[in-house]
């Protein structure tokens, strides 16, 4: 059985994420031939142009765990109708120096976790807009914006709700079959 390697990004640097916990209930949750690994963003430097040249360590080891992966998942809040700013500055690093776009054919998948009726919706699209201009090969359907209530999950990621559980099933399958079908057509190198 091929295992498929997943680097994923929880997009919240707050130690109490609802979207940690969502990471947490996918990787329960997914298919046992997905390997998860968190991508940290917390200690990334704003990212400048004037790095292009020579790298700093912590974005160069970004650029090498994505390089070392077949898939990349995005857990992610919406801020203020877009993406977080840590998030936002974790693309710029990894899509970075021009002609070196670790996205690139890149399968990608996008979910995320919020108290709002709307789940995070419009931050999604804020965050499918940069993954285009990325050339990542995203996931466009099932669409996945949780509405977050108490209670609904574990602090370990167990979901407490069957049709929640059913429905992020059926998300990290088709997020599986997605991954499989791009790398049919567009192999890692």
């Amino acid at each position: 059985m091929t295992k498929y390697k997943v680097s994923y990004f929880v997009g919240s640097l707050s130690s109490t994420s609802i979207n940690r916990v969502l990471s947490k209930a996918l990787i329960r949750l997914a298919p046992g031939d997905l390997e998860f690994t968190e991508l940290p963003i917390g200690n990334l430097p704003l990212y400048s142009p004037d790095f292009d040249t020579r790298y700093p360590a912590e974005p160069q080891a970004l650029k090498d765990a994505i390089a070392r992966s077949d898939a990349v998942l995005f857990v992610t809040p919406e801020y203020n109708r877009s993406i977080p700013g840590a998030l936002k500055n974790a693309i710029d690093w990894a899509s970075r120096p021009w002609g070196q776009n670790s996205f690139d054919h890149m399968p990608a998948a996008v979910i995320g976790a919020s108290p709002g009726q709307i789940g995070t919706a419009v931050g999604q699209q804020s965050l499918r807009a940069v993954l285009s201009f990325c050339n990542a090969r995203q996931m466009t359907a099932p669409e996945a914006y949780i509405t977050f209530r108490p209670g609904l999950f574990t602090d370990d990621g167990e979901v407490t709700d069957e049709s929640t559980t059913a429905f992020l099933t059926d998300f990290m399958r088709e997020f599986r079959d997605h991954v499989e079908r791009v790398l049919t057509v567009l192999p890692r190198s």
